[in-house]
């Protein structure tokens, strides 16, 4: 069964959580459905004062909330691995990588390969059979060929030549090659692999300053260490005042949301496929209607809206609000820019001090926890 990510506006709020959304959005508000439209009266900002607490709801008046003034946080949490700062660190320098042929060692499962091939059933060439010399890129593991092609080209040597066999399948849409065994005349080009700069204090200063704010390796780890920290402090304090709090009653407004979010997400996606939206959930989520997957994520949905709860709840009880400062410290931090204006266009200005809010209960409460 296939399944599609579920990215909704419901996600954890946390650093760079809005920049998240955002990456998701589209550029434009949805265009109205072609087919089998799905009514579910939902915008970002349903269900929100204009302060970004829940419409009608005191929050404190349906949890009890834990001593989230003195939570201590474990060193396994904040004390990031050097591994994973270097992962890290490599991921930045991905966006600077060059290709590097390989042709000194053998090719491995997973290897991306440029090879040359041409396919024959019964000695004869068959049409679109081949590359004509071009070399074509193939990532074994990943790459769609038929079953086996791929694979026996693992313990090969760049400048190799050499036979594979394999059988199109039954139905491989093609009349003259369904089920067929075929031969293909393999040479192996080099491999290919991605090789990242050497990160020195005068490649940061040349291409990461400006992104990151730090002109020298050491800034560099610092900052990516102390961020790391900081969002793995922010995920333990969050599922800490979840996990913590009692929670007596769950106002329906809350459930609601997330299941209206949930609707109007996925028939975004059917409009964006111009499918009927009971055909989209059948195909891509096995289930029949918007009930059937309402009740699919309901568990989902339910834990959503406690956190909802729980952070509006803490708000409430530290007196925390969100004033534009808040709100250009926020995008300013987190996406670069003190303008806002268009993700205030899509999302709403509720929805926007909504996660500002939400940041703000977690920054109260992470700048007063202890570090053990």
């Amino acid at each position: 069964m296939k399944r599609l990510k579920l990215l909704l506006t419901s996600v954890l709020i946390l650093a760079f959580s809005l920049s998240s959304l955002i990456a998701c959005a589209p550029k434009e508000p949805p265009a109205p459905a072609p087919v089998d439209p799905v009514e579910t009266t939902f915008t970002p900002s349903y269900g929100l004062s204009e302060g970004g607490f829940w419409s009608g709801v005191t929050a404190r008046d349906h949890v009890i909330l834990p001593d989230y003034l003195n939570i201590t946080i474990p060193a396994s949490v904040h004390q990031i691995p050097e591994s994973a700062i270097q992962a890290e660190l490599e991921a930045m320098l991905s966006a600077y990588a060059s290709d590097k042929l390989v042709t000194d060692r053998v090719v491995r499962d997973g290897d991306t390969v440029n090879i040359d091939f041409v396919g024959s059933v019964d000695g004869v060439e068959f049409a679109g059979g081949s590359t004509g010399g071009m070399g074509t890129d193939v990532t074994i593991g990943v790459t769609n060929y038929i079953d086996g092609f791929l694979e026996q080209l693992v313990g090969r040597n760049p400048g190799e030549s050499f036979d594979i066999e394999v059988r199109f399948p039954d139905d491989y849409g093609n009349d003259e090659l369904d089920g067929k065994d075929a031969v293909f005349a393999i040479t192996v080009n080099y491999i290919l692999e991605s090789e990242l700069p050497e990160l020195t204090d005068a490649f940061v200063a040349e291409f990461l300053v400006d992104q990151y704010g730090y002109n020298t390796v050491s800034g560099l780890t610092d900052y990516v260490r102390d961020g790391m920290s900081r969002t793995a402090v922010a995920l333990y304090v969050q599922q800490r005042l979840v996990d913590d709090t009692e929670v007596k009653s769950l106002p329906p407004l809350l459930v609601e949301y997330q299941e209206k979010s949930l609707i109007d997400y996925y028939q975004s996606y059917a409009d964006q496929y111009g499918m009927g939206f009971a055909d989209f959930l059948n195909l891509y989520l096995g289930v029949s209607s918007s009930d059937a997957l309402l009740e699919l994520y309901s568990e989902d949905n339910e834990s959503t809206a406690r956190m909802y709860l729980v952070l509006q709840a803490v708000a409430e009880d530290a007196g925390l609000t969100v004033e534009e400062e808040d709100i250009i410290d926020y995008f300013q931090r987190y996406v670069g820019t003190s303008d806002y204006g268009q993700y205030t266009a899509y999302y709403g200005l509720p929805y926007i001090k909504l996660i500002v809010l939400q940041q703000k209960v977690l920054d109260y409460v992470v700048d007063r926890a202890t570090l053990e």
